[in-house]
């Protein structure tokens, strides 16, 4: 069974903001000259505000942010932030694995941006809220 895809927008406001809450203010996640110098393709989403997007899809096919038991991932790809109002978009799908009997689901889930997997080995196990 596939669950609704979601997709989420990444502009550079959003990486100022991030970057102010979680105190990662490396400028590989603001500065082109930076990220290029160290030889990325641009200015990069923090790694874990990619997750947390992934995890606000997760939590919303739960149901609620107490119905996930288990959820991890491995990053895999940068998302690339180009500097413009547009930004980048990430599309989070996800593939039912398996039904336990004890109520639980164990779910595969997909990032991907421009085309390419910026997740491998996401996964997610949620308990059922009704």
């Amino acid at each position: 069974m596939e669950l609704p895809a979601q997709t989420f927008r990444v502009t550079r406001a959003d990486l100022v903001r991030y970057a102010g809450a979680s105190g990662d203010f490396n400028p590989i996640h603001w500065s082109d000259r930076v990220a290029t110098k160290v030889g990325l393709p641009g200015v990069i989403a923090h790694g874990m505000f990619t997750m947390a997007l992934v995890g606000r899809a997760i939590t919303e096919w739960a149901g609620a942010p107490d119905a996930v038991v288990e959820y991890g991932v491995r990053f895999t790809r940068p998302v690339v932030v180009p500097d413009d109002d547009q930004g980048t978009e990430i599309e989070v799908t996800a593939r039912v694995r398996e039904v336990t009997e004890d109520g639980l689901t164990r779910i595969d889930v997909t990032a991907v941006c421009g085309g390419e997997k910026v997740l491998s080995q996401a996964r997610a196990t949620i308990r059922s809220t009704r």
